[in-house]
């Protein structure tokens, strides 16, 4: 980690930031995070109550299907994938439906792929570009694409944006910020990959406040506040 981290971390210790916090974090981090989310990717939320801070990303995982997903709910999960997404949507109650990617479309999930696997039960779809671990990314004509079938099936989706920073040809882009798309996107970040910080547990999501006055309920009675 770097190395600035690591002593503002030993700062904060000599200081006595040793207790709990609020539960959706402390309200300078969660600032920044909505600062760096408009900086680098376009994007605008309240720092107030569109932002939690949780125990890595693979909690704010866990917490949006626990939120969103009712008992036999079924989720579209583009595969390969990150190895937690079936197990969490199956914890929550819902009913993964895998997206079968191949080499031949570059493990990209395409309009068709998506539109064919959609049925009356389709609550979300998982999204996570750059992909582990395929690498796969998607541009914004591609997602723009997607878009078109989310907005027209309804469909919530879970975006897992973990590595994109790790984007090296051209630069991020979230699906969040195209029309129509902010208010049923749970965006999920932090700062594991981008900032060497796997250990220090610190993981954010960023979400219509009506989805996070839900997701701070779970959050709260689960682990009640990041480290």
């Amino acid at each position: 980690s770097p190395w600035h981290a690591r002593e503002a971390c030993v700062y904060s210790l000599e200081k006595g930031y040793t207790m709990y916090t609020s539960n959706m974090g402390l309200p300078e981090l969660r600032l920044e995070i909505v600062k760096y989310l408009a900086r680098r990717f376009d994007l605008e939320y309240s720092a107030k109550d569109e932002v939690i801070v949780t125990v890595g990303a693979s909690e704010a995982v866990d917490m949006a299907f626990r939120t969103v997903i009712c008992p036999g709910d079924e989720v579209l999960i583009p595969e390969p994938c990150y190895v937690s997404y079936r197990p969490c949507a199956i914890l929550a109650g819902g009913v993964p439906v895998s997206l079968e990617t191949t080499q031949e479309t570059e493990f990209k999930v395409t309009p068709e792929m998506l539109e064919k696997s959609i049925t009356p039960k389709t609550k979300a779809l998982v999204l996570s570009y750059p992909n582990n671990p395929t690498g796969a990314i998607l541009n914004r004509e591609e997602l723009e694409a997607l878009a078109r079938v989310i907005i027209k099936h309804d469909l919530l989706v879970i975006s897992d944006e973990i590595y994109g920073e790790l984007t090296y040809e051209g630069s991020h882009f979230s699906i969040a910020s195209l029309p129509g798309m902010r208010d049923r996107t749970i965006l999920i970040s932090g700062v594991s990959k981008a900032f060497a910080m796997t250990g220090w547990r610190i993981g954010y999501v960023a979400a219509h406040r009506d989805f996070i006055a839900g997701m701070v309920k779970v959050h709260q009675y689960t682990l009640l506040c990041a480290p």
